[in-house]
């Protein structure tokens, strides 16, 4: 029987996931799994009941900021059980020596939070310190302040495209971002209606409007036009009104991708447009091996109903 008589009726799920060290994970309506391939060539499949959003945490434009918190925590925590699912974990160096020592049972989650200040810290010097602070030196050549702001966007929009293109370059990310493709591709078949086969899986396309990549493309965009409304008369002000801000512009970007991934047309179309371009550099082709890994991460969570994980 061909593909198109297989076919139920399609719909825009709210099933979505992330991309693993060797592996996958899937967040359904009422269940969430990850599966990674283990260093025998078996699949290893975790699965826990999903995390409902409540009360405030799922108005519109306040939730979007929730949604991203429990993504990175929950994604982060099953990076680290893939890695040593995978057989991928290292030896600890002398400063995780030192924590377990230190804190015992704890050091676990202390090295967490020092790994997650980290980043947070990281992400404010290079997407709001640095171009800020570029932006400003120009300020010596220039009053105009839409000048200054498209300084300020030009080098926040560099420096997020050479990191991806940079990362999209290394062996071990090139893999992840194949698992990531696996993940878009099963995605799409579900949504088809079609059965999950390796087969149908590896005939869709690996660009989904309502990835994470996009999703942090449309915050950057957002931040860079609510940027241009700030002061340019104190820096330290500009900067500290941007870090406020950032609530703000993911609960915009959030009903954004949301409204997106539900309809099909020329605005959402536009809206989607560049996110998908650079999926083009966080995804790539995953082989068949990786696509049994997506069915086996996304088979636990679908609902029995297809309409209760309708997007």
């Amino acid at each position: 029987m061909e593909n198109s008589e297989k076919q139920v009726c399609a719909i825009k799920t709210s099933v979505g996931g992330q991309a693993l060290i060797e592996g996958i994970m899937m967040k359904g309506p009422y269940k969430s799994a990850m599966a990674v391939r283990k260093p025998d060539g078996t699949i290893e499949v975790e699965e826990w009941e999903t995390e409902k959003m409540t009360g405030i945490k799922k108005v519109p434009f306040i939730r979007g900021i929730f949604n991203l918190i429990d993504t990175l925590i929950k994604g982060y925590k099953c990076l680290m059980k893939s890695a040593e699912a995978a057989g991928q974990e290292e030896e600890p160096d002398k400063f995780e020596l030192w924590l377990n020592k230190t804190f015992g049972k704890a050091a676990g989650g202390v090295f967490n939070a020092i790994v997650t200040v980290l980043a947070v810290v990281l992400c404010l010097g290079l997407f709001i310190v640095i171009p800020s602070a570029v932006a400003s030196f120009f300020g010596k050549f220039t009053d105009s302040k839409l000048a200054l702001s498209a300084i300020e966007g030009v080098v926040k929009m560099a420096v997020f495209l050479a990191y991806i293109i940079g990362v999209s370059k290394m062996e071990d990310i090139r893999r992840t971002f194949m698992y990531h493709g696996a993940e878009h591709k099963t995605i799409f078949c579900y949504e088809k209606g079609l059965d999950l086969t390796v087969e149908n899986i590896r005939e869709q396309i690996r660009f989904h409007p309502r990835c994470g990549t996009s999703f942090l493309l449309i915050v950057l965009i957002i931040s860079i036009l609510v940027s241009s409304l700030m002061t340019w008369e104190n820096l330290v002000l500009r900067v500290m009104l941007k870090v406020i801000s950032v609530p703000v512009i993911v609960g915009i970007a959030y009903e954004l991708i949301k409204f997106a991934g539900r309809h099909d047309n020329l605005l959402t179309r536009i809206i989607s447009a560049p996110g998908l371009w650079l999926q083009r550099f966080t995804t790539q082709e995953p082989d068949d091996s990786m696509i049994e890994v997506a069915i086996a991460a996304v088979t636990p969570v679908l609902p029995e109903n297809r309409e209760d994980g309708a997007w």
